[in-house]
């Protein structure tokens, strides 16, 4: 659990990506709601906390997508570009399959062991 939520290496596929994404967006609502009760604001220090907890796991699970569909992890990055580079990381860490057999980052996580 350590090396996937810490550790920038390697490969993951989309099954744990989504798992994780669930657990963030399922977080965010739950924060919001929170602060919304507490403070009647949206962002308040539930939010904040949280969103300090999930940053490099959020970052680490991200880049070994990006490593799965082998390119780099610094294609992160492109969240920062408005409106098109969260769609874009969306669509190729999210839904599309990740390279067949090994590549530079690694096994296929989705080998079968026999």
């Amino acid at each position: 659990m350590q090396s996937l939520l810490f550790s920038f290496e390697g490969r993951i596929s989309r099954k744990p990506f989504w798992m994780f994404m669930l657990v963030v967006i399922a977080g965010s609502f739950l924060t919001t709601v929170i602060d919304m009760a507490t403070t009647k604001q949206e962002t308040g220090a539930a939010s904040l906390l949280f969103i300090l907890i999930v940053l490099w796991p959020s970052l680490a699970i991200q880049v070994k997508r990006w490593h799965d569909r082998d390119k780099s992890g610094w294609w992160v990055l492109i969240n920062f570009i408005p409106i098109l580079g969260p769609i874009w990381a969306l669509v190729e860490t999210g839904f599309l399959t990740g390279t067949e057999g090994s590549n530079r980052f690694g096994d296929n996580p989705l080998k079968q062991t026999t």
